[in-house]
């Protein structure tokens, strides 16, 4: 992933409630969950809920199907995994290994 895809990405999860909705859809599973049952999960008006959606939607993290009259939202767990390793990739990279003391 590229730095400005990740940095998008997790400035649309620094808001508390699209973080809420976001864990909401993690713990439904690749099933996901019907905008409705997100909003009464989580209390959140359906006018704020859609604008909150459709923001975590234009970055990738999660997307929407429609089923009949339906509107499901799923987790994108590709993406979640590929923000998780871009955070990893260099981990400890910079760190000095410190030598074994010298035996007495």
């Amino acid at each position: 992933m590229d730095h400005e895809k990740v940095a998008a990405s997790l400035a649309e999860l620094g808001n508390s409630h699209r973080l809420s909705v976001f864990r909401f859809l993690v713990k439904a599973g690749h099933d996901g969950a019907s905008v409705g049952d997100i909003q009464k999960g989580l209390g959140i008006p359906a006018s704020t809920l859609s604008h909150h959606l459709a923001r975590m939607a234009k970055v990738g993290l999660i997307r929407q199907e429609k089923h009949s009259r339906t509107i499901v939202c799923i987790a994108e767990y590709g993406h979640l995994e590929n923000l998780i390793g871009f955070l990893q990739e260099e981990c400890c990279a910079g760190v000095r290994i410190a030598h074994e003391p010298e035996p007495l």
